[in-house]
């Protein structure tokens, strides 16, 4: 049933996995999220966008989080954009890490023009994670559990007649009898 006027609620569907930091985990929780997105049907290319930052966000984790530790990856999609977060339990963003990505966020770097050898090693999957999504933000997590948080979010691209832009889409009021309610049986009191 329609909420009055119209129009539809808007589709939102979440996904959180908790994952052991081990290399074996990356490539699952890829294939979930970029399964999902093809299921709803978002185009190749953003859910390739996707796919890369989403490896990249993760490949960190095995690089600075706490050996015994697992990580979170929340996975959230609506009508427009996927918003993914990666968590990890490590040591949290360094100052010199935050200097460094400080500059970048008022500007979005591009693959096009740019040489692989002018990126440094430790920043490509940053710079990559930047060039392919829409917005990230990197935040430190304080307290008991400190690490570090991804958050990527990407605007999406529908396929023509995918299934997750067919769910936002405006629908008629009067159902398919052609008024607001469905016709009445013949024996049936007005």
């Amino acid at each position: 049933m329609l909420p009055e006027g119209g129009t539809p609620a808007d589709m939102e569907i979440k996904v959180s996995l908790s994952l052991p930091r081990d290399e074996i985990s990356i490539p699952v929780v890829r294939r979930i999220c970029t399964q999902s997105l093809k299921v709803l049907g978002v185009s190749q290319e953003c859910i390739d966008d996707v796919e890369l930052a989403l490896t990249e966000a993760c490949a960190n984790v095995l690089l600075h989080a706490q050996a015994e530790d697992e990580y979170e990856v929340s996975v959230g999609v609506d009508n427009e954009v996927a918003v993914i977060e990666v968590s990890d339990r490590g040591g949290g963003l360094d100052t010199s890490f935050e200097t460094v990505f400080e500059s970048e966020r008022t500007a979005r770097p591009s693959l096009d023009g740019v040489a692989p050898e002018n990126v440094p090693e430790q920043g490509r999957g940053i710079f990559l994670m930047r060039a392919l999504m829409d917005h990230v933000q990197f935040h430190r997590v304080e307290g008991p559990q400190r690490g570090t948080r991804v958050h990527l979010e990407k605007m999406l691209v529908w396929e023509e007649s995918a299934p997750g832009a067919q769910l936002s889409r405006t629908r008629r009021t009067t159902g398919p009898w052609g008024s607001a309610r469905p016709p009445k049986a013949a024996d049936e009191p007005v």
